[in-house]
């Protein structure tokens, strides 16, 4: 009998899961992705900005995965046909905004935690001690918050200007509360190793030397070329607004509750696929596992809204590709990009210059809640006096905001995730940034990991 799986969740875990689901189940397996929004992709999105293409998402991805090879995306956009697309960035520095003036990132750092001292410069001062204490910094399993661990051994100056800033560019939160062993997976495997916090960074980065050429890499053309790609060849039947309300089980497999109250819809699959953030997964998962429920619902996210300015040609900037900005600075923008110049397959310099801006962190959604030409406003006069000159109207732009977007991740987040999966019976499998990390390589490895669990409960 032809079995049939539902993929709940268009984002591209959920994408991905479907395009591996196509690859191992038999010819003629129906597999649905059931999307409650109106596009796929979730948070890949491109937009157009006076002309060009310009991330309303996630702009880029890494290149190698941890082992060094390369990352699970740039496996599967070769995967999609998209080898060919795959473009990096120009080697142009990026700097720190720091009491007021622009300063180039210190080399030798690992997510701004340093592995050479002597190369911080006045950006940070070492205040801590980082004896070898005969022990490994982290017991086996161990996991701690990232400002925890670097404050003890390098002081609180590391924490706030080099920490901070690197991983409120991607997560939008603060280093006291995120999990080292989610946001840093290589420190947390090395801290559990050796004694010392700068031999912990240094044994992390060699284990990354091995992968030679770019860092990032991004899709020509955008992020949503990678997302229709994907559906595409998925063969997936896309269901658009269609919100999956409830799951339960059956003799023979799950049923899908869908739809409006009003005028609900039923659909019985053979495997589920829950690929969508937190709050929606617990309350599917509520019915089935109240403990599983109850250890993934627990998962906090930060709101931040990104806005696109299209300068007139010629707007002078730095000569950078872009910076970050310490909480202290007191900023709503958290960091910022020269995009047309960071992405030079986007055209030649005498075209319009492209500044995209991150604005808001973790618990400043108030922050975010103005008009969006307010905020268009108020980033362009901080862009200008970040950068030390009074920025142009721009001629074109964009305000798109992400709220409730960007994972939380507590010390402890694996185990509470392993713990929600051993809850679930085979032929459900959870899948996304929501568990498994953000970035779009853990997303796609997410997605793919989950097909591979539920293609092989359907061959029971």
């Amino acid at each position: 009998m032809r079995k049939r799986v539902a993929v709940i969740g268009g984002g591209i875990a959920g994408l991905a899961a479907a395009v591996r689901l196509r690859d191992l189940t038999p010819p003629g397996t129906d597999i649905i992705v059931y999307e409650q929004g109106g596009v796929l992709g979730g948070k890949l999105r491109t937009g157009e900005l006076a002309g060009l293409p310009v991330e309303r998402g996630a702009e880029s991805f890494l290149t190698a995965g941890p082992g060094g090879d390369e990352s699970a995306v740039v496996a599967l956009a070769r995967h999609l046909g998209l080898g060919d697309a795959l473009v990096h960035p120009a080697t142009v520095p990026a700097a720190l905004s720091v009491a007021g003036r622009l300063t180039p990132l210190p080399g030798g750092t690992l997510v701004g935690v340093p592995g050479d001292l002597t190369k911080l410069g006045d950006v940070a001062h070492v205040t801590g001690t980082d004896p070898d204490d005969g022990r490994p910094l982290l017991a086996a399993g161990e996991d701690v918050a990232v400002g925890e661990l670097v404050r003890a051994r390098y002081g609180a100056e590391v924490v706030d200007r080099l920490v901070d800033p690197m991983l409120g560019g991607v997560y939008a939160g603060r280093a006291d509360r995120l999990s080292l062993d989610v946001t840093m997976p290589q420190l947390a495997a090395t801290a559990r190793v050796e004694h010392t916090l700068q031999g912990a960074v240094r044994a992390a980065q060699a284990a990354r030397t091995g992968t030679p050429g770019p860092i990032f890499t991004a899709v020509h053309g955008g992020m949503s070329r990678l997302v229709a790609a994907a559906a595409a060849a998925s063969g997936a039947r896309i269901s658009l607004g269609l919100p999956v309300r409830d799951l339960s089980r059956t003799a023979h497999g799950w049923r899908l509750l869908l739809g409006p109250a009003p005028a609900p819809q039923t659909d019985d699959v053979d495997a589920v696929i829950v690929a969508v953030p937190a709050k929606p997964a617990s309350r599917l998962l509520t019915a089935l596992s109240a403990e599983a429920a109850e250890a993934i619902g627990a998962l906090d996210y930060a709101s931040v809204a990104l806005a696109g300015l299209a300068l007139p040609p010629g707007t002078p900037l730095p000569e950078l590709s872009g910076f970050l900005v310490p909480p202290s600075e007191g900023t709503l923008v958290k960091a910022a990009t020269f995009f047309t110049r960071k992405w030079p397959h986007l055209g030649p310099e005498a075209g319009p210059v492209i500044v995209r801006a991150s604005l808001g962190r973790y618990g400043e959604q108030d922050r975010l809640q103005f008009a969006d030409e307010d905020l268009l406003e108020q980033a362009r006069r901080e862009l200008g006096e970040l950068i030390g000159g009074a920025l142009p109207p721009p001629a074109a732009a964009w305000i798109q905001r992400w709220g409730g977007s960007l994972p939380q991740y507590a010390p402890g987040h694996r185990d509470r995730v392993a713990f929600a999966r051993q809850q679930l019976p085979p032929g459900l499998a959870l899948a996304g940034a929501a568990f498994d990390g953000v970035g779009i390589p853990a997303c796609v490895a997410s997605g793919e990991r989950a097909a591979e669990d539920v293609s092989k409960s359907l061959e029971e």
